[in-house]
């Protein structure tokens, strides 16, 4: 269909998502497609049929804006057990439609037009449009070869009057470099005493190997105060599609994200939402890294081996 309108695009440079890309080759080419972290087994069939029951029970209308309380306090409980911190599940936790969701909503609640936000480069796809929807501009802190670990001095001189929030995301996607316990003291050196806003990206939380322990921001009292904490369940629990993430943070951050939250997707969906309450009331489902890991692992080893038989491959 044509259309009359004169298209003077907000977003010039920005083309399709290199994941919609990447997977319409791969289709086309009959290739794997190692562009998107979704796996090709099942979540456990306790999980569907805890939804399954929810539908049935008629639990099929909106949920609260912030999501079941059942389920955020699932969350509440899973970051206090792993990480030793206890949010309020009222004013702290908010279940949102997957992490993108989660990212973009805490960008839009926080950067105005004019402000800088520094992001680590080789960046995951989504911050950079984000932060640019809303008049941000990404500055950006290179990650180097062969580690990929941040260079804290040149993150220093990058922070300006401007900068009003810093995005880190560990385990890194792409590289799965890993940030340490030394790292998020040295981020929080940096920016204590600033207006700085952290947004940690921790989607993958539970895929780690080799015995290496996830550093959340969560368990840093001084970072904690001023993060929002991005997880998602689909990642965890190996169900992408259903596009359920969760933010946890300080009551006044969350304030801020709520109201731009209810306004982008208002509620997410509810027989979900009790089903994975359900799932996690058994803590073994996470609070042991290696046994969610686990499946991802036999996964990781073949699919590794078959690309790269004698390369060292990363932690996360």
């Amino acid at each position: 269909m044509q259309t009359p309108i004169r298209i003077d695009s907000r977003f010039p440079d920005m083309g399709t998502t290199i994941f919609t890309v990447m997977s319409r080759l791969a289709a086309e080419c009959g290739a794997v497609n190692l562009s998107q972290g979704f796996p090709d087994f099942q979540a456990e069939p306790a999980l569907f049929d805890a939804v399954h029951r929810h539908m049935l029970a008629g639990r099929n209308q909106y949920a609260p804006m912030a999501g079941m309380p059942e389920l955020r306090q699932a969350i509440v409980d899973k970051v206090a057990a792993l990480y030793g911190v206890r949010y309020d599940v009222e004013s702290e936790v908010t279940v949102t439609a997957g992490a993108t969701q989660a990212i973009f909503t805490t960008i839009a609640a926080f950067v105005r037009p004019g402000d800088e936000v520094i992001v680590f480069e080789p960046v995951y796809d989504s911050y950079v449009p984000a932060i640019e929807t809303v008049g941000g501009t990404a500055v950006y802190a290179q990650l180097s070869f062969p580690d990929y670990v941040p260079d804290w001095d040149q993150v220093a001189q990058l922070v300006t009057p401007k900068t009003r929030m810093i995005i880190v995301n560990s385990p890194h996607n792409p590289t799965g470099s890993l940030l340490s316990t030394v790292d998020r003291e040295k981020l929080a050196k940096l920016i204590a005493g600033t207006n700085i806003v952290v947004l940690s990206d921790e989607v993958y939380e539970h895929i780690l190997f080799d015995g290496e322990p996830h550093a959340s921001l969560c368990a840093h009292p001084e970072l904690a105060a001023r993060s929002i904490v991005v997880s998602s369940f689909g990642k965890t629990y190996h169900i992408t599609g259903w596009k359920i993430g969760y933010v946890v943070g300080p009551a006044a951050l969350m304030a801020e994200f709520r109201k731009v939250h209810q306004f982008n997707v208002f509620t997410v969906h509810t027989p979900s939402q009790l089903g994975l309450a359900e799932y996690m009331q058994d803590a073994g489902r996470h609070s042991n890294c290696c046994l969610v890991a686990a499946p991802i692992s036999s996964w990781r080893a073949t699919t590794a081996f078959r690309i790269c038989p004698t390369g060292n491959l990363p932690n996360g």
